[in-house]
C-alpha cells in the first residue's frame, strides 16, 4: 500500500519481481500485465483489510513525508487514483448493465427504435435516461420525426427545441410547441385552448419541480427565437416540416412567425392558438409560402378584437392554397362577406369552424349549398357567434331540407347568448321557434345537430322532441371529418352582396362582389426524403 502511493528508490527493482499473487493463483490469465496484478492486489485490500488499516497506513505515509508540499502531492495522488478507479468502475458497470439489458430485452435495436418513435417526446427522454442501450436507440433520428414539446406548465426552452430538431435530421416532419391548458380538446371542440389567467391550470397536483418552472424562470420560457432552427442552415429543417402546432407562446410575434412559415413550403397542417400575432399577416405568409396546406386552425388570443383581415387577403389565400380542406378561424372579428369568400373559394373545403367570431350574422350561408364552393361541407361550427341571426339559421336549415348540403354531417349553432333577432341583435332568442330543427332531422336523420342555448333555455335531446310539443335544441356528440375533393371556383356579385347588419360591422362592406380565378385539380404530393 505504501509502495503504491509513495514510490521509493527501490520501486523499479520491486516491479521486476514476479507478483506473488500470480504464483499463488495459477488460474489468473497469462496475459495479465504487472499493472493488472498490482491492481488486483490493491483491490483485494478491500476484503482483507478493514477501512481503519487503510486510514492508518495512509497516515503513516503522510507522517513519513517531511514537507507539506510532498504531503499535498500524496493526497492529490490518492484523489487521482480514487477518481480513476471510480470512473473505470462506473464505466464497467454501465457496460455490464447494457450487456444484460441487450440480452434481457426481447426486441432488436431496429424494432426498439420503431417503438421509441411512437412515444411522445417526454416519454422518449425518460426512456433515454434508463440505460446506455435505450439511450443509443433513443438518439436515432426516426425517434424525433414527430416532436411534441407541449406541456401544461412552462418547462421547455429554446435550447431543447433546437437540440431535438438537430437530432431529427432528415426525418423531421412534425413540431408541437407551447402550453396546452389541461387535457387537449379533441379536434372540432369549442373549448378554448388559449392560456390565460382566467383558464390557467390548477398546479396543486404538480410536483415541486414542475411548480418551480412557473415562477418566471427564464430558462423554461419559449421566446420568439424558438422557431429559428426551422429557417437556419438555409431552411433545411423547415423544408421537411409537414405539421406545425404552436400554443400560447407569449413572446412570439408576427415577424418571427412569418420567418418560420417562409421556411416551410411543404407545410400541410398549421395550428396556432393564443399567439399575439395578426390574422391578416399570418394568412398573407401562409398564402405566399405554404401552397400545399390542407388544414389551418387559428384561435385568437384576444377574442373579437382582431379585425385585421382584408378581403384581398381572403382572395389571395383562396387562390394560392387550393388544397385546403379544413379551416378554423376562432375568436376573430370576421364579416360575412369575408367568410363567404373563404367558404365559397376553397373548393375542397369540408370542415369549417368560425366559433366565437364576433361579426358573423349568417348571411354568408345564403345560397351556399348551390353552385360552386361550400356544397362539399361535412362539418360546420358556428358556436357562440354573437351576431348570428335566428332568421339566417332558419333559412340555412330550410335549404338543407330542400336538398342542399348533401354531405353535411355535423352542424353546431349553439350560443350561450342566444341567437340574434332580425331587427335588433340586442334582442336575443334562447328558444327559437322559427328554426325547423324537427323537420331537418326528419329529412336528414344522419345529421348531428347541436343547438344549445344555456342562458334562458334548456337542453333537450332532439330525439325526445318527437315525443313532446316543446320546440327545443339538440345536444349530440361531435362527429368530425376532413378530407379533400375537387370542384369549380366562381363567385357572382349577387351571391356576395348583402344588406347592412346593424351592430355586426358588416355595414362596412362596400364592394359589389368578388370573382376568384386560378383553376387547378392537382392533388397534394407528400414530400419524401
Amino acid at each position: 500500500m505504501d509502495t503504491l502511493l509513495h514510490p521509493s528508490p527501490t520501486t523499479s527493482s520491486m516491479a521486476k519481481r514476479p507478483c506473488q499473487s500470480s504464483c499463488e493463483n495459477p488460474n489468473l490469465p497469462s496475459r495479465f500485465t504487472q499493472m493488472d496484478h498490482l491492481l488486483l492486489s490493491f483491490l483485494s485490500l478491500a476484503d482483507s483489510s478493514p477501512p481503519v488499516s487503510l486510514d492508518l497506513s495512509f497516515d503513516r505515509l503522510l507522517d513519513s513525508t517531511p514537507s507539506d508540499a510532498d504531503q499535498a502531492l500524496l493526497i492529490d495522488l490518492a484523489h487521482s487514483i480514487g477518481s480513476l478507479l471510480l470512473r473505470a468502475a462506473n464505466r464497467s458497470a454501465r457496460k455490464r448493465a447494457s450487456l444484460h439489458n441487450s440480452i434481457a430485452w426481447a426486441l432488436p435495436p431496429d424494432l426498439t427504435i420503431k417503438v421509441f418513435s411512437m412515444l411522445d417526446s417526454q416519454s422518449l427522454c425518460y426512456a433515454a435516461a434508463t440505460c446506455w442501450m435505450f439511450n443509443k436507440c433513443a438518439m436515432d433520428p426516426l425517434c424525433y420525426e414527430n416532436i411534441d414539446l407541449t406541456t401544461v406548465v412552462p418547462k421547455v426552452n429554446n435550447a431543447v427545441v433546437s437540440t431535438m430538431i438537430q437530432r431529427a435530421g432528415k426525418s423531421f416532419r412534425s413540431l408541437k410547441l407551447g402550453i396546452v391548458p389541461g387535457p387537449t380538446s379533441s379536434p372540432g371542440s369549442c373549448q378554448p385552448l388559449v392560456y390565460t389567467i382566467q383558464n390557467s391550470v390548477d398546479v396543486s397536483s404538480f410536483s415541486w419541480n414542475e411548480k418551480k418552472t412557473r415562477q418566471g424562470k427564464e430558462s423554461s420560457i419559449l421566446t420568439r427565437t424558438c422557431l429559428y432552427p426551422l429557417s437556419g442552415d438555409n431552411g433545411t429543417a423547415g423544408a421537411l416540416l409537414w405539421r406545425l402546432h404552436l400554443y400560447n407562446i407569449e413572446r412570439m410575434d408576427n415577424t418571427s412567425l412569418c420567418v418560420a412559415l417562409a421556411a416551410c413550403p411543404s407545410l400541410l397542417d398549421l395550428e396556432i392558438v393564443g399567439l399575439h400575432v395578426e390574422l391578416r399577416q399570418t394568412l398573407m405568409s401562409v398564402s405566399s409560402n405554404c401552397h400545399l396546406i390542407e388544414r389551418l386552425f387559428f384561435e385568437s388570443s384576444k377574442t373579437g378584437r382582431d379585425d385585421s383581415l382584408k378581403s384581398q387577403t381572403c382572395v389571395d389565400v383562396v387562390n394560392n392554397c387550393p388544397n385546403l380542406s379544413s379551416l378554423s378561424l376562432r375568436g376573430f372579428k370576421l364579416h360575412d362577406y369575408k367568410v363567404r369568400i373563404l367558404v365559397k373559394g376553397f373548393r375542397k373545403l369540408k370542415y369549417a369552424d368560425f366559433s366565437t367570431s364576433y361579426s358573423i350574422t349568417g348571411t354568408f350561408l345564403r345560397n351556399l349549398g348551390s353552385g360552386s364552393g361550400g356544397n362539399l361541407l361535412e362539418v360546420l361550427i358556428l358556436r357562440d357567434c354573437m351576431h348570428l341571426k335566428e332568421v339566417e339559421v332558419s333559412r340555412f336549415l330550410t335549404a338543407i331540407i330542400a336538398g342542399d348540403f348533401k354531405f353535411l354531417q355535423y352542424l353546431d349553432i349553439s350560443n350561450r347568448e342566444g341567437l340574434a333577432s332580425e331587427g335588433d341583435w340586442y334582442q336575443r332568442s334562447y328558444n327559437p321557434s322559427i328554426i325547423p330543427l324537427k323537420q331537418v332531422l326528419e329529412v336528414r336523420p344522419n345529421i348531428c345537430l347541436l343547438a344549445e342555448f344555456t342562458s334562458e333555455g334548456c337542453f333537450i335531446d332532439i330525439e325526445h322532441m318527437f315525443d313532446s310539443d316543446v320546440n327545443s335544441e339538440v345536444s349530440l356528440p361531435s362527429q368530425l371529418s376532413s378530407h379533400t375533393s375537387d370542384g369549380s371556383l366562381l363567385m357572382s356579385s349577387s351571391e356576395s352582396s348583402y344588406n347592412s347588419d346593424r351592430g355586426s360591422g358588416n355595414e362596412e362592406y362596400q364592394d359589389s362582389g368578388f370573382v376568384i380565378f386560378e383553376e387547378s385539380s392537382d392533388e397534394v404530393d407528400f414530400l419524401v426524403v
